[in-house]
C-alpha cells in the first residue's frame, strides 16, 4: 500500500486510559512505522489538554475544544465539528478516516461529514450493545445512519462482527474482523514469583455494571468462605466501588480483599503478577483486552462466557461460567484446583499469547482494509441520499435532512474559506530516519 494520511477520530483517548485508547495509539504508531502519516482527532481534557500535542512516535493529535457529557464522551450534534474536520482534514491533507467507538460522537460525525471531501471511511466497533435497553436503542439509531454509507467496518470479535451487523443493519461484507493486540514484552511473568499455599485471585476492572461487579459482590465472600487460603486483590474505580467496601466490611474481610483504586496501565503488569488467577464476571465483552493481558502475565483466567470472551484464549487456558453466581463460584473453585495442582505454566502461557496476538500482523491486517477501501469507488451524493432514504419512513428522511443541511452547511465554508487559502500541513523529516531514531527510546 501505497503511504497515505490517516486521521484516527475517536471521543476516546489520551491522557484517558482503557481499551479503546490504547487500541488506537498503538495501531496509529504501526501505521507510522509503516511509512503512513497518522494523526488523531478527539476532544479536550481541561484545563491544559488542548490543541495540538505530538506523542511518540510522530504522532500528532488534535485536541478539539469540545466538553464531555458522560464517560469522556461528547454530546451528538452533527454540525459544529464539521469547520473543525474540514481545516485539519484539508491543512494535513487526509485520505482516509478510521472512526473508533460506538458511544463517540467524534465517530459518527467524522464519518458524516468525511464523505464531502471526498475522503474514505473505516469504523471500528470495540464493544457489544443490546436491543431493549435504552441507552442501546439510542446509539443503535445513531449506529444505522452513520454507517449507512461506511466504506469498510471492522469487529474486534466474532461476536462483535454479528452484532454490529445487527444493530446497524447492513450487509455483513463491509465487515471484517481483526481482533485487538498487545505489547507481550510489557507483560511477562514474573520470574522471581516464589511459591506459596496462598492462592491470590486478581480482578483489574472499571467498577461499572456491566463490568458484572455485582456478581463480584455476590461471589467473592462466598469463595472465601470455601477456600481460607484465597486472597483477592482488586484494581479499578467507579461508581460501583461503593459496593465493593460494603461487601467487604459486611463480611470483614479487610485482611483478605485488597482494594487498589484506580490503576495505571503501567502498573497493570505489577498488580497481575502478584495473583495466580485472573478473575472477570462481565456481563457483556467484544473481546476483553485485560483477560489477554492476565493471560500473558501467566494467570489462569476464570471469566464469563458472554460476548466474544470465548474467542480469545485456548480452552486449557481458562475457566468458563454463566453469569450466574453458583456458576461463577464453581469455575472458581476449578480454577483453584488446577493452579494449587501445578497443572498451569505460566511461562508457557505466556510464551503461547506471545505468539498469537502481535501489532504487527493487526497493523498488516488492517492496512489491507484501508487498502481494499481506496481501491474501490466511493458512493456519490444520491446514491449515499438514496441509501439513507432506504433507512425507513421516519429514521430515512431525518437522515437525509441532516444530510441535505450538512451539505448545504459544507458549501458555505467552501465559499467562507476556501481550501486555497489554507496553509498546507508540510513534513520537514525523513519519515524512516524518524522512526529509526524513536524505536530505541521507546524499548528503554
Amino acid at each position: 500500500m501505497q503511504p497515505t494520511t490517516i486521521a484516527m477520530v475517536a471521543d476516546f483517548f489520551h491522557p484517558n486510559v482503557g481499551g479503546v485508547e490504547n487500541h488506537i495509539f498503538m495501531l496509529s504508531a504501526n501505521m507510522i512505522r509503516k511509512g503512513h502519516k497518522v494523526i488523531v482527532i478527539t476532544h479536550s481534557h481541561p484545563p491544559d489538554r488542548m490543541g495540538i500535542r505530538w506523542m511518540l512516535p510522530s504522532l500528532k493529535v488534535y485536541y478539539i475544544p469540545y466538553p464531555t457529557i458522560a464517560s469522556s464522551a461528547t454530546l451528538p450534534n452533527f454540525f459544529t465539528f464539521l469547520p473543525y474536520l474540514r481545516t485539519i482534514a484539508l491543512r494535513e491533507g487526509v485520505k482516509l478516516i478510521h472512526a473508533h467507538a460506538a458511544l463517540s460522537s467524534f465517530a459518527h460525525e467524522g464519518i458524516l461529514h468525511a464523505h464531502l471531501m471526498g475522503i474514505r471511511t473505516v469504523f471500528t466497533d470495540h464493544s457489544l450493545f443490546g436491543f431493549d435497553d435504552a441507552a442501546s436503542i439510542l446509539t443503535n439509531k445513531l449506529l444505522v445512519g452513520a454507517l449507512r454509507n461506511v466504506d469498510a467496518v471492522i469487529c474486534v470479535s466474532h461476536t462483535g462482527r454479528e452484532n454490529t451487523v445487527l444493530r446497524a443493519k447492513m450487509l455483513p461484507h463491509p465487515a471484517y474482523v481483526i481482533p485487538s493486540a498487545i505489547v507481550a514484552d510489557q507483560f511477562k511473568p514474573n520470574p522471581t514469583q516464589a511459591p506459596s499455599d496462598t492462592v491470590t485471585i486478581v480482578v483489574v476492572a472499571r467498577m461499572a455494571y456491566r463490568k458484572g461487579i455485582d456478581l463480584l459482590v455476590a461471589t467473592a465472600p462466598r469463595i472465601c468462605a470455601l477456600f481460607p487460603n484465597v486472597k483477592f486483590v482488586i484494581g479499578g474505580d467507579g461508581p460501583k466501588m461503593i459496593d465493593i467496601l460494603q461487601m467487604r466490611e459486611r463480611h470483614l474481610l479487610q485482611d483478605r480483599i485488597e482494594l487498589l483504586g484506580a490503576v495505571r496501565h503501567s502498573e497493570v503488569r505489577g498488580v497481575l503478577t502478584r495473583g495466580t488467577i485472573f478473575m472477570n464476571t462481565s456481563l457483556t465483552e467484544a473481546f476483553g483486552i485485560a483477560i489477554l493481558e492476565a493471560a500473558c502475565a501467566g494467570l489462569y483466567v476464570v471469566s464469563t462466557r458472554v460476548g466474544g470472551v470465548p474467542e480469545i484464549l485456548p480452552e486449557d487456558s481458562i475457566s468458563f461460567a454463566n453469569p450466574d453466581e453458583d456458576d461463577v463460584v464453581r469455575a472458581v473453585s476449578e480454577a483453584i484446583r488446577i493452579v494449587s495442582a501445578s497443572q498451569h505454566d505460566p511461562q508457557k502461557a505466556y510464551e503461547r499469547i506471545k505468539g498469537m496476538y502481535d501489532w504487527s500482523e493487526i497493523g498488516d491486517r488492517t492496512e489491507q482494509v484501508y487498502e481494499d477501501v481506496l481501491a474501490t469507488e466511493a458512493y456519490d451524493f444520491w446514491t449515499r441520499l438514496y441509501r439513507t432514504l432506504d433507512l425507513g419512513v421516519v429514521v430515512g428522511p431525518i437522515y437525509a435532512c441532516i444530510m441535505l443541511v450538512d451539505c448545504v452547511f459544507f458549501m458555505f465554508l467552501e465559499w467562507w474559506l476556501p481550501e486555497h487559502d489554507m496553509d498546507k500541513v508540510q513534513m520537514h523529516w525523513h519519515q524512516e530516519r524518524l522512526t529509526e531514531l524513536v524505536e530505541p527510546l521507546e524499548d528503554r
